[in-house]
């Protein structure tokens, strides 16, 4: 197996949100700044980590007929321990994803890869697939963030590049999300098709 490419894969070539458009209400939902979208993409890397390694600890103990359900209570563990610490140490980051941290249980990403991935592979492969898919999903949901957050607002993680008053209030708001994720797909679009 090649690691390399498995941990690689999610950051480019598989990225859940610029090239497979997974994980859209999380996307759409949380970045009104770069820094929203850097705290939910990092905490969906730790649940998509910590549960890949899990699921394949324990894919052969894992009967089929309840696999699903079995998957989604260890993704549920690892949710309720982020929820939990980052009620406790970051809460103000907490009450800004508000109601996205719990849904992370059900992101067709983390169940995704649980699925085609961890149940099928070992414990290191999982971890290298759960740490690529995650730091790509963190590198969208981040660069999204930031740019609705400088188009909106005049600000990238609270660094003022320009007066607020020259901000558009339409990107800090549900319809910029769309736009600013359809020109960034765009644009990734049109570098690979350059790339190959």
């Amino acid at each position: 197996m090649n690691y390399l490419k498995t941990f690689t894969n999610g950051l480019l070539k598989e990225n859940p949100t610029f090239v497979l458009l997974l994980g859209m209400c999380p996307t759409l939902g949380t970045t009104t700044s770069g820094m929203n979208g850097l705290g939910m993409g990092l905490a969906t890397t730790f649940v998509l980590i910590g549960s890949n390694v899990v699921i394949s600890l324990l894919k052969n103990l894992i009967p089929n007929k309840v696999h699903i359900p079995a998957y989604i209570v260890i993704i549920a563990t690892f949710v309720t321990i982020l929820q939990m610490v980052m009620e406790a140490y970051m809460p103000a980051l907490y009450e800004s994803l508000g109601l996205f941290i719990p849904l992370i249980v059900v992101n067709c990403i983390v169940l995704g890869r649980a699925e085609s991935f961890a149940a099928k592979n070992n414990p290191f492969a999982s971890f290298l697939d759960g740490a690529g898919v995650g730091l790509g999903f963190t590198f969208a949901l981040t660069l999204l963030g930031s740019v609705r957050e400088l188009l909106g607002t005049g600000n990238v993680f609270s660094l003022k590049l320009f007066p607020e008053h020259y901000g558009m209030l339409i990107f800090v708001l549900a319809p910029g999300a769309f736009i600013a994720l359809g020109y960034l797909i765009a644009i990734i679009n049109k570098l690979q098709t350059k790339k190959g």
